[in-house]
């Protein structure tokens, strides 16, 4: 949900600096349907459908699907603000492997947004030490917004790029 937030701002920033949708509308995303296709795996790992049939195996699932992510940053890496999130994706990717194929959470994070493990299929585990704790979920958003989660450093930095691409892409001329 964070890169909701990251869109929006995008697009503020972008029409705030003159730019048009045209411009975004007109940007060629290579590997696009690759990324739908991610989304798509993680959003059924993550269910209730998948969360208990597949056990560990859900977690290597995850793994791969996140490295597809990065196949399909790494094939836009021409557009402005791909390199950033690259940087963002790989941390993630990096703290999900060094911890199992699950992104550790902080029991605080998680309590400051009202949530805990266990609610639901979720990506999150909590680890009483996490491997490279400080690139893991460790930070919350504020509980009255609109769909707060948590979220780790990695995830601030896909959050820029991506807006970063929103604004820039809305700049260029169809």
């Amino acid at each position: 949900m964070f890169i909701l937030y990251a869109i929006v701002a995008g697009l503020a920033v972008g029409f705030l600096l003159r730019g048009r949708l045209d411009g975004l509308a007109a940007t060629h995303f290579r590997l696009g349907w690759l990324a739908v296709v991610a989304l798509a795996v993680q959003l059924l790992l993550f269910s209730p459908l998948a969360a208990d049939r597949l056990g560990d195996a859900a977690r290597w699932i995850y793994v791969a699907s996140t490295g597809l992510v990065v196949i399909v940053v790494l094939a836009n890496l021409h557009l402005s603000g791909l390199p950033i999130v690259l940087v963002g994706a790989l941390s993630n990717l990096l703290a999900i492997v060094a911890n199992g194929g699950s992104m550790p959470a902080s029991p605080a994070a998680l309590a400051a947004t009202g949530q805990t493990i266990g609610d639901g299929p979720t990506n999150s585990v909590v680890i009483a030490r996490p491997a490279l704790e400080p690139l893991t979920d460790i930070y919350a958003m504020p509980a009255w917004l609109p769909l707060a989660n948590i979220f780790s450093v990695g995830d601030v930095v896909i959050a820029i790029g991506i807006a970063w691409a929103v604004a820039a892409a809305m700049r260029r001329r169809a």
